[in-house]
């Protein structure tokens, strides 16, 4: 094969027709929902109902999370200056890093290592992890996954965790990082384990490559940016004082469905 000569397993384009992965997106169209799709571009196969139906609640988990993550700021900020949407939504999206929606890939890993050394030494999980949090205080490093600014009980991994039991994909993925929990607890830290690290142990579950992990963020936050760059366009004056914290909600009331 020459050097000009490369391929690609995604997706074919012929006269009339696009397929992803083989599907017709025609057809894919109206059946299948988007998290459903981007299952199946991730990983060349379409989940089932099941696995389907707790992406779409993995991605709406992540939507927003009000003005003040520093990737609002940031796409406000712009949107502020003048810039345009498509360059508001990139300077929101990379400032999700380390330290801004990247606690999904750092979990992951932990995750993942937990689980590897359990079962390479035939031991509990309950006991992994409590070498792993013993390591993690001794050498003061913190924990991806667990504790929350705001939240002292995530509602968003509760829903999470109880749709994935139902819906019967809860694995070892939920099982480590509730063990995690369990050997922090056991040390006078009560922290809740936070929507990062529900997706994480869930991403575990489903077998997602790593590497992928902070992109479940970034698809999920992607409309909640939109919504507040539109908002800051339409409602604020330009080249504002954006106080991360010195704000009112004025939305609708609580509602139910």
């Amino acid at each position: 094969m020459s050097e000009k000569k490369w391929k690609t397993a995604i997706t074919q384009i012929k006269p009339n027709q696009v397929r992803l992965r083989g599907y017709r997106i025609d057809e894919l169209m109206g059946r299948v929902t988007f998290a459903q799709a981007i299952f199946l571009a991730l990983k060349s196969e379409l989940p089932s109902p099941h696995v389907g139906r707790l992406l779409d609640a993995m991605l709406v988990s992540s939507i927003d999370h009000g003005v003040t993550p520093p990737s609002v700021l940031a796409a406000r900020t712009a949107v502020s200056t003048g810039a345009q949407l498509n360059a508001a939504i990139a300077v929101g999206v990379l400032s999700i890093n380390r330290h801004h929606g990247g606690a999904i890939f750092d979990c992951m890993g932990i995750l993942q290592e937990g689980l590897q050394r359990a079962a390479e030494g035939s031991k509990s999980l309950a006991t992994v992890a409590g070498d792993l949090i013993a390591e993690y205080q001794t050498e003061k490093r913190r924990i991806a996954g667990l504790g929350h600014r705001i939240h002292s009980t995530d509602p968003r991994t509760d829903r999470l965790f109880s749709l994935a039991e139902e819906l019967e994909v809860a694995g070892n993925g939920v099982a480590m990082i509730r063990a995690l929990q369990n050997a922090l607890s056991s040390t006078g830290k009560n922290l809740p384990i936070n929507v990062d690290g529900a997706i994480a142990a869930l991403l575990v579950d489903l077998d997602m490559p790593r590497e992928l992990a902070n992109a479940f963020f970034i698809m999920a936050r992607v409309p909640g940016l939109v919504a507040h760059i539109h908002e800051e366009r339409m409602r604020e004056s330009p080249m504002r004082r954006i106080h991360p914290t010195d704000h009112e909600y004025d939305g609708p009331g609580p509602r139910s469905l």
